[in-house]
This record gives structure tokens, sequence and C-alpha cells, in this order.
């Protein structure tokens, strides 16, 4: 096995030539390698070609790379990313980079460029909108999500699997930055100068607590389904003709409604961020409320296809039981709604902002979209039991938003 070093530009290079056929017969003189990842976590090049031949080389560190060497991280996240990508490719090869090669000892995995794409946070926030996204979204949520859980696998298949994808240091990120950070006045907080009262208002909030805790116990305990685990609009790249889902390298085995919430929070932090990102009221206003259709769409979406799954494709007899599915579905959903409302909180008050509040230049439409974040979350998670379906949801979330 290799000895693992990290990568430089023509480190990267090297290495692309060297395991895939992409750049066959091709003048290594003539290949260029750049730096092009912006995130928190890893080093991403790009290799390629003037012809138009590329890929990415991905390349876990040993340690956070938003926050430095304080902060070690596991680099079998690289293993567990892969693995995972190959499963979401086998049930959605559309909807999934292309895994050219990966190497567990050098933490790297080569994949399918998408430079053809653009980030669906960055076009969101744009206002900008793809057709094909919601139903491509709750396809790959449905499909990932029944497939890999004990409705269709046996109970060797499942239980190797969660072996499989123990994720311990990717999740206590999670299981801090969604459930305990957010809740407390902890320094790895960012809070917007002028929030201070809101967020300590939120750190008091004992009933709101109380319900985070519930599910953050389920994230702790429930490994209905592999999860992606970190479904947000930094994580999809999208075309007018295409959608795909990357970066799973916080994959594990959890609660199904995690995922579909995370998703949802993030259309929401949109939604919310709309407010003083679109200047035009009345665009605005349409693109919001196109937002809103789209969540309406996406559970649609989901509970249709899951369901069908559910009808056609039960293996285990015990669970083909038509009120058991119901009474499944009905848990699916009220996790949806309290993940959701934990994705909203997260990113207003915890660590790990959005480019959709952020990016707002007018320091009181930031606070103000702020506070209707924190509105909608704690709403969700609070009354996520009480909200029969998405139609209540909704109506909900025009009460609550007050600008």
């Amino acid at each position: 096995m290799a000895v693992y070093k990290t990568f430089q530009p023509q480190d990267a290079l090297a290495y692309a030539v060297a395991h895939t056929s992409l750049f066959e017969g091709l003048d290594p003189a003539t290949l260029s390698c750049s730096e092009i990842g912006d995130g928190n976590l890893n080093l991403v090049f790009k290799v390629s070609h003037p012809s138009g031949t590329s890929a990415i080389v991905k390349q876990a560190l040993p340690y956070a790379r938003c926050v430095g060497e304080s902060w070690p991280l596991t680099l079998d996240r690289a293993r567990i990313e892969a693995e995972a990508m190959l499963i979401e490719s086998e049930l959605c090869p559309a909807l999934v980079p292309t895994i050219y090669h990966y190497d567990a000892g050098m933490a790297v995995t080569i994949m399918e460029d998408l430079s053809d794409h653009v980030i669906l946070r960055q076009a969101m926030v744009a206002g900008e909108h793809f057709p094909r996204l919601i139903e491509d979204m709750a396809r790959f949520l449905a499909d990932t999500l029944f497939f890999t859980s004990d409705l269709y696998l046996d109970q060797q298949q499942k239980k190797a699997r969660v072996a499989q994808f123990i994720n311990p240091e990717l999740c206590k990120i999670t299981e801090d930055l969604f459930f305990l950070d957010p809740y407390c006045d902890h320094e790895r907080n960012n809070v917007y100068p002028g929030f201070e009262t809101r967020a300590a208002a939120l750190w008091h909030n004992e009933a709101l607590k109380a319900e985070v805790a519930e599910l953050k116990f389920r994230f702790l305990t429930e490994a209905q389904a592999l999860l992606h685990g970190d479904v947000h609009a930094g994580s999809i790249f999208v075309r007018q003709d295409s959608t795909k889902v990357i970066d799973a390298e916080f994959a594990y085995y959890g609660p199904m409604g995690f995922d579909i919430g995370s998703f949802i929070g993030n259309l929401l932090l949109n939604f919310c961020g709309q407010w003083g990102l679109m200047a035009a009221e009345d665009q605005r206003n349409a693109y919001r409320s196109g937002l809103l259709e789209s969540i309406d769409q996406l559970w649609s979406g989901f509970a249709e296809r899951f369901s069908e799954h559910l009808s056609q494709s039960t293996r285990d007899p015990s669970l083909n039981t038509l009120r058991w599915q119901s009474r499944l579905l009905r848990g699916i959903w009220q996790d949806t709604l309290g993940y959701a409302g934990c994705e909203l909180i997260r990113r207003t008050v915890g660590l790990a902002h959005v480019k959709d509040l952020d990016s707002i230049a007018d320091e009181q439409r930031r606070l103000q979209a702020a506070e209707q974040a924190l509105i909608l979350g704690e709403a969700l998670v609070l009354q996520r039991h009480e909200l029969d379906n998405m139609a209540d949801v909704l109506a909900m979330l025009v009460d609550k938003v007050r600008y």
C-alpha cells in the first residue's frame, strides 16, 4: 500500500495519468492541473487537456481543512465516500458522478469532472431554476434510502452494510454542528453582529432543546438506511438537464428523514435568503412561491416513489403490511420536518453559514432573513408531530414569515 502524502497539483496530475485510462496517448506535458476545492475538509484538483478530457482528483486531508490540524480527522472517510457513491451509482447511475478509481491508502478518489454543471447553492442564490432538480432529488432519496434498508436487503446484507459504513468521526461533526453547538453559547458558533439577543433566546428555549434531543437520539440510534449524510445545496451540481449528488463522505446508517430534511432545509434557507437577495418584489415573491411549490413536489414525489417500492419490492414478509408501512412513512415525514428545522437553525447561528444568508449585502435584510430562518426552523422542530401534510406545512410557513 502506498504511503500517504498530501498532494500538490503535480502529484494529482501524475496520479490521474497513472490510475485512469482517460489520458492514454496524450502527452503529459499538454496536461494541466489546478486546485479548485473550496470545501471544508478536502483537497480537490482538476486535471485537464485542451481537447476537453478532464477528471477530478479528490484527496482527504488528515484534519478538517476549515479549522486546521487542531481538528484531526480519519482518512477512512475517503473509502466511505467512494463506497457510498458506488452504491448510489448502482441505484441512481444518472444522478452521481462516475468514479474512475479510488485508493484507500492515499485517501484519493478520481471521478467525473462536472465543470459543465454549477453548484446548486450558487445557482439558487442567483435565482436560477432547474426543471429536473426536484424530480431527480425525489428519485435519488427514494431509491437510495429504500434499497439500502431492511425493507429490501436481507438481514445479513443490512448488518454488513451497517458495519461497512461505521463513520464515527464524521458523524461526530454532524452531532456537534447540528444538535449541540447551535443550542448553547459555543465558541464554534458564528452569530451575526446584532443577532446576539435572538441567538440567546434560542439557547434558552428548553422546549426546543428537548425536541432537538429527541432528533439527535434518533440520529444516534436509528440505523434505517444508508444516508448520504450531507445533502445540502453545496453537495449538488446541476444543469438544466442534469442533477449530480456529490460528497458522500458523511455516509452512514441513520434515520431516512435526515437526508430528506437536510435538502428541504436548504430550499428553505434560500427561501429566507431571497428576502435580501432578490431586489424586485414581484420577482422575489414569484421565486419564493416557486420554492414552496418545489418543497411540496419533492415530498410528494419522494412519498409516491417510496410507496411504490414498499408495495412492489419489500422482501421481508413481516414488513409487507400496509398499516405498518403507512406508520413508517408517517415517521419519515415527521423526522424530515424536524431535521429540516435543525438545518435552518444550524446554518443561521452555528459554525457553517451559507451564502443564501451571508451574501445579503444589506445588514438589516440579512438579519431579517436570519430571523425568518430561525422562526421556520423552530416551528418545524416543535410542530413536526402536528403537521399532517405538506399543505399544513406550507400554510404554517406563510403564517410564520413576518417579512
